[in-house]
């Protein structure tokens, strides 16, 4: 652990970061999968992988950077991304530059990578590596998995398969390609609270499956892999702008097949029909989104015939997101690796309860604390820490007689003081005695210091409870 003097100026750090929270975030959207490239040919990855930076921890660390009289030029954010197979030569890798967008995120995209069939792996992650521009690193990012397809598969999906197939809840991007042509792409997005076609940014889409026989109004999901012919709702991860219930159809030489029933899979060609309309389509018109009428076939009733706006190509998308905060630490290294917390696990009790920490991207200059209050830890892995849960009393005197559940956020703190914020919350719960028919928290005057002491005997040792905030 910390020695005292050490242990209560950083405890004063984080009291002021609790307070204004100066975090920065890097966020990185991909696709899960990703196209391979033969021969000379260059099938760059469809969506390009993003990148935004947002939180106001760095327009105060470009403060910082200019106060030190390096000019406007040195503090801006550049990167280089590419694939975790190229080394580290930034001549292998593509430039990123920022750019700010009207909600003050910085933004950019790979849009020339690809992975060649040189490459032999069944899997690779994108590797983010950021700068400042007066040279400063600031360190360096990974994406989740992205699994390697030769082309998009023309059989029907066996749900064996898991991999190629979209289950409900899961996130995708839709993309419209105009005869095969690149320069003519479309990316469904959302601007300004309505949906639009874009030419450079894509959203990432939540698909629920949904129950077909409730209206709309209710809307009740339901788990399992899509399939054509399903009710689906499209919903916005950023924004939470919901189309209406739409079912979605398989697409074959610009026709939409009304008998098809069989699971959806990555890079699929497929139409979405609004449920209850006569034969209208989600379609894009330039950077538009509107409705299409399909047109019947006479000779086939289960086929109905689509413009090129209607025809989209779905495939799964993954997010990876990176908080931490420099703001009240003198931090000369890079910030990476950024801990990513997955899971916590609880043993033990009494006098010592201890608390697993699981993720990724852990070391052993990592501290867990709770709140304001350092817990000592022990690394194991990179995957997991464990600490001992301190004792409520550690929050201060105003806690010793716990009478009201207290929730405190789960920081790791390295050992320079660089702050890893993390979604996740520990809840300290006293724990009732079982006294049938007994009212403690919810009845029991805020003034009746005497009753809830003669209460409070009835307690046990605290009792612990962990919840996730998302």
């Amino acid at each position: 652990r910390s020695n005292p003097y050490q242990a209560s100026l950083l405890r004063d750090s984080v009291r002021r970061y609790l307070q204004l929270p100066a975090d920065q975030t890097v966020l990185i959207l991909h696709a899960k999968v990703a196209q391979k490239s033969y021969g000379n040919e260059k099938r760059f990855f469809c969506p390009p992988p993003c990148v935004y930076l947002s939180g106001p921890g760095w327009k105060l660390k470009q403060e910082q950077i200019k106060a030190r009289d390096l000019g406007e030029a040195g503090f801006r954010v550049c990167g280089y991304m590419g694939l975790d197979s190229m080394g580290n030569s930034l001549m292998e890798t593509q430039k990123l530059c920022f750019e700010e967008q009207p909600d003050a995120k910085g933004f950019s995209c790979a849009k020339a990578l690809y992975i060649s069939d040189t490459d032999k792996r069944k899997h690779f992650r994108l590797v983010l590596k950021l700068f400042f521009s007066n040279g400063q690193e600031i360190g360096t990012f990974h994406s989740k998995l992205i699994k390697v397809i030769s082309k998009p598969s023309q059989k029907k999906q066996s749900l064996k398969n898991t991999d190629l197939c979209i289950s409900s809840g899961s996130k995708v991007s839709l993309f419209n390609r105009l005869r095969s042509q690149t320069v003519s792409t479309r990316y469904l997005s959302v601007e300004g609270g309505a949906f639009i076609a874009s030419a450079r940014q894509w959203a990432a889409f939540t698909l629920h499956l949904a129950d077909e026989r409730c209206t709309r109004s209710e809307f009740p999901l339901r788990e399992g892999y899509i399939r054509y012919g399903s009710v689906v709702q499209l919903v916005c991860t950023a924004t939470g702008v919901t189309l209406p219930p739409l079912i979605i159809r398989k697409v074959m030489k610009q026709y939409a097949m009304l008998d098809v029933d069989e699971p959806i899979s990555q890079l699929h060609k497929c139409a979405f029909q609004f449920q209850g309309s006569d034969r209208m389509y989600l379609c894009l018109s330039t950077e538009k989104v509107i409705q299409f009428q399909a047109s019947p076939c006479p000779k086939e009733a289960n086929r109905e015939l689509l413009n090129d706006g209607s025809c989209w190509t779905i495939i799964s998308t993954e997010t990876v997101e990176y908080t931490f905060s420099e703001s009240l630490a003198c931090v000369h290294e890079p910030v990476s690796p950024v801990p990513l917390i997955a899971a916590l696990q609880l043993t033990g009790g009494g006098d010592v309860a201890m608390l697993e920490v699981q993720g990724e991207y852990f070391h052993a200059h990592l501290k867990v604390w709770f709140g304001d209050v350092e817990a000592e830890t022990m690394y194991r892995s990179p995957k997991s820490l464990v600490c001992v849960v301190p004792d409520v009393s550690a929050f201060g005197s105003d806690w010793r007689w716990l009478r009201y559940p207290i929730t405190v956020p789960l920081l790791l703190i390295r050992d320079d003081g660089l702050i890893y914020s993390s979604s996740f919350t520990f809840t300290y719960t006293p724990e009732q005695s079982c006294i049938p028919g007994q009212q403690v928290l919810s009845d029991v005057p805020q003034d009746s210091d005497k009753l809830l002491d003669s209460i409070h005997q009835e307690f046990t040792r605290t009792n612990f409870h962990l919840f996730m905030q998302t």
